[in-house]
């Protein structure tokens, strides 16, 4: 099961960080085509889970890139490629972050409705774990159709899934 390298939507594309990527964003380096606060250190987090060769690629990290000025403002994607959830059904977990300049616009929306479009062409269900406090998230969740509460992580974070 994979995903296109690149998803596209009406304001946006996203593409895979690729390996180069990953090692220049955890060493601190910068591209022209990155927002000056891009990447964050959830966006390094992220990187560091890219690995050369992996063919699960297509389920990692994405940059969030605006289609008007090419620019990076964020990234979104899988922490791996599915596997069978509790009653089986293959499923995921999506995360996603934007810099501050960039949030605000339905940008994160956007580009989860895009790869979401594309998990459900695989049978893929979507879940999220989210801070209870984090209003911004919980609203672009359930905007996004997340509408089951699966409880908490051991962080207190509440899990969030959005049905097939």
């Amino acid at each position: 099961m994979q995903l296109p390298d690149v998803v596209t939507s009406r304001r946006l594309r996203l593409q895979l960080v690729t390996p180069e990527d990953a090692v220049g964003m955890l060493a601190g380096r910068r591209r022209v085509s990155w927002h000056p606060d891009y990447p964050r250190k959830s966006d390094q987090d992220a990187a560091a889970m890219v690995k050369a060769d992996d063919p699960d690629a297509s389920w990692g990290p994405r940059h969030i890139v605006r289609s008007g000025d090419g620019l990076v403002v964020g990234s979104i994607g899988f922490f791996g490629a599915p596997a069978p959830g509790p009653d089986e059904v293959a499923e995921t977990e999506v995360g996603f972050g934007l810099v501050e300049e960039a949030r605000g616009h339905g940008a994160v929306s956007e580009a989860l409705n895009a790869l979401l479009e594309e998990t459900d062409r695989a049978g893929v269900r979507i879940r999220a774990s989210v801070r209870p406090e984090n209003r911004a998230s919980l609203k672009v969740l359930a905007a996004c159709g997340f509408t089951q509460l699966r409880g908490s992580t051991e962080d207190g974070e509440l899990v969030m899934v959005r049905p097939l």
